[in-house]
């Protein structure tokens, strides 16, 4: 594999009554690059999990797996307390993904669990972070608190633009 490529960019997709949903342009192709199909096709795989301490999923390519079970290991061991024990919470939080392949045109099915934890209804609002991507409920991410402002003015405007009420 080539270099890895960094998630930057973001969009809104529409969410159908399957739990299908399409990866917007601006992550599909990174997400292509850093998870290719052994057979050369277009898609690959997705994974997707319920954000450890937000209300939303987080989305990485499988090999992010190493890079985020060696960050938790290391959280694991600076949890380590006076009676040697560590918190399994650590390893709980950040191991809960489940891998789902997409197609060519970016869609996949959105696994139960982690869109329920979403709160994902209709929409889905995907914002890059580098090594990561958000996947949000429109609504849900406008109330939370500890929000970026420039993240929900780009929802904000997402919506307005495919003519979504929020």
């Amino acid at each position: 594999m080539t270099e890895r490529g960094d998630y930057q960019g973001s969009g809104i997709a529409l969410v159908d009554d399957k739990g299908r949903v399409a990866i917007p342009n601006a992550l599909r192709a990174t997400l292509a690059q850093n998870s290719p199909r052994a057979d050369g096709k277009d898609g690959g795989t997705i994974v997707i999990a319920a954000h450890e301490d937000q209300p939303c999923l987080v989305a990485y390519d499988p090999a992010y797996v190493a890079t985020l079970k060696a960050e938790l290991k290391h959280r694991l061991e600076l949890s380590r307390g006076e009676d040697g024990k560590v918190d399994p919470n650590i390893m709980r939080n950040g191991a809960n993904g489940e891998a789902v392949p997409f197609d060519g045109s970016g869609r996949f099915i959105m696994p139960g669990y982690p869109r329920f934890h979403a709160g994902i209804g209709e929409h889905a609002f995907f914002w890059g972070m580098f090594d990561t991507i958000e996947i949000w409920d429109p609504k849900t991410l406008l109330a939370t608190q500890a929000k970026d402002s420039r993240m929900a003015a780009a929802c904000r405007f997402f919506c307005q633009e495919k003519g979504i009420a929020l």
